[in-house]
């Protein structure tokens, strides 16, 4: 009797405990966190560079090149590419982790059977079957810690992803640009080839009416022989961006591919939101965030391994034999009980794990740092990129303009003989390196736009806050 008292306030003073268990202590804010974090950093008010308007960032991005065959190409890589497929499956791991950690939370239950038979062997004749259930009481707050650190990093997985889809949507986008570019490029340069032909072909005609000399004869040849290698060089080029744009979208990288005959048109400007909404937008920072969340509840979890752990425990059994005569007592046997294990020495490795999570958490602050400043400069550099191929862009569109006046002048010039076929050359090779430029300029300024709406964190195919919605 004086034993089951005893029992009874055991149990009652772990459910006491239990019950005035220890609040958990709420991760840094994200004020708080961008203060400790960036202490050097003052946000402005507007964006430096020009360009930067400050009206809410635009979602579906993709939509706004009014190219349908790209987002066709993009939804295709969000289905096949493997890296996505290994960011995902990192998501669905993390989701698992969760699971497991709450399941420390609620009881374990377990059930034994046993049988033997009459001969004496196996369990010597005995029958039975054993119950038993436990519980910790998380008092200090131990297992709720490390719950909570496993929906951090959950989060930040799920972030991770995200940024990963907006990533690989972003990449599908300049690879078409840059596919699309390389077979306009392969377009000048025949024309170079077939511009240098035709000066060749006059070369022979004046040398074969004795108008001409054998050394201007030579220079179109060699004039001929170096446009025919730049066209393939770019040939292998094409090749090769076809191929990567093919590897990125799952496929078998046979240069297959078909793509646009044009670039598309230059979207209009695009919103560029507020510098001090950036932080708490991009994916890849709310990752950050997240894992320095994750990382201070390990540190929680770490101090509330030193203390004591209180669990409860109830069991009951029923046995029966043929062989033996079992003691008089009630069967089946149910029992109820409570205990304490207490870490006392450990040489010292508890308190090194509170010291490793703290250094662990002081990585994930300056690891959330390291992601502001770039999310911050990857914006300023887009935003100054596009500004100066626009201005660009005015300009060589001018110099391509002079130069195939230029040309045509220095082309009649030649057939009256006022002028040598070095000139005319030269003018040819003008114009050209003008076009090849201005193409290039067209094309990154897409690519720029692209890296822009990928900096701001703007979602592409729905809004931004989706798939971060849920987080703590």
């Amino acid at each position: 009797m004086r034993a089951l008292l005893v029992r009874r306030r055991i149990l009652a003073a772990a459910l006491a405990a239990a019950v005035a268990g220890c609040a958990l202590k709420a991760p840094p804010t994200t004020d708080e966190l961008q203060k400790q974090a960036l202490p050097h950093t003052t946000s402005p008010a507007a964006w430096k560079a020009a360009g930067g308007e400050a009206a809410p960032v635009a979602d579906r991005w993709l939509a706004s090149f009014n190219d349908p065959a790209l987002s066709a190409l993009v939804a295709e890589a969000l289905a096949y590419n493997a890296d996505l497929q290994v960011a995902a499956a990192r998501v669905e791991q993390a989701v698992g982790y969760v699971k497991v950690a709450r399941g420390s939370l609620l009881p374990s239950v377990g059930v034994v059977g046993m049988v033997g038979d009459k001969s004496g062997s196996g369990a010597g004749g005995l029958e039975g079957i054993f119950l038993n259930a436990s519980l910790e009481l998380d008092v200090w707050g131990r297992l709720r810690y490390g719950s909570a650190a496993a929906e951090a990093q959950s989060a930040a997985m799920a972030a991770d992803f995200a940024y990963a889809r907006q990533s690989l949507a972003a990449t599908a986008a300049k690879s078409w640009f840059v596919a699309i570019e390389a077979g306009l490029l392969r377009a000048i340069a025949q024309e170079g080839l077939r511009a240098s032909e035709t000066l060749s072909q006059i070369a022979q005609d004046r040398y074969r009416v004795g108008s001409g000399n054998e050394q201007a004869v030579a220079e179109a040849r060699a004039n001929v022989a170096t446009f025919r290698d730049s066209l393939r060089q770019i040939d292998l080029s094409r090749e090769q961006a076809l191929r990567a744009l093919e590897l990125l979208l799952g496929r078998y990288p046979a240069a297959e591919i078909e793509v646009a005959p044009r670039l598309s048109p230059m979207p209009p400007p695009a919103p560029a939101g507020m510098p001090s909404q950036l932080l708490e937008r991009r994916p890849d920072v709310v990752a950050a965030e997240r894992r320095v969340a994750g990382a201070f509840n390990r540190v929680g979890e770490a101090r509330a391994a030193q203390l004591p752990r209180i669990s409860l425990t109830a069991g009951g059994s029923s046995i029966s034999s043929e062989l033996y005569v079992l003691k008089n007592r009630d069967n089946p046997v149910w029992s109820a009980g409570a205990n304490l294990v207490a870490p006392l020495y450990q040489g010292g490795a508890l308190r090194a794990q509170v010291e490793i999570r703290s250094a662990e958490q002081k990585q994930a602050v300056a690891e959330y740092a390291r992601a502001g400043q770039r999310a911050f400069g990857e914006v300023e550099n887009a935003l100054s990129a596009e500004n100066a191929l626009r201005e660009r862009g005015a300009i060589l569109d001018g110099a391509v303009r002079d130069n195939e006046r230029a040309l045509e002048l220095a082309m009649i010039q030649y057939r009256v003989g006022s002028i040598d076929l070095r000139t005319v050359e030269a003018r040819q090779l003008a114009l050209y390196s003008a076009r090849v430029s201005r193409l290039r300029v067209q094309s990154e300024q897409l690519a720029q736009r692209v890296n822009l709406h990928l900096a701001l964190g703007g979602g592409f195919d729905e809004p931004a806050a989706g798939p971060l919605a849920a987080r703590p």
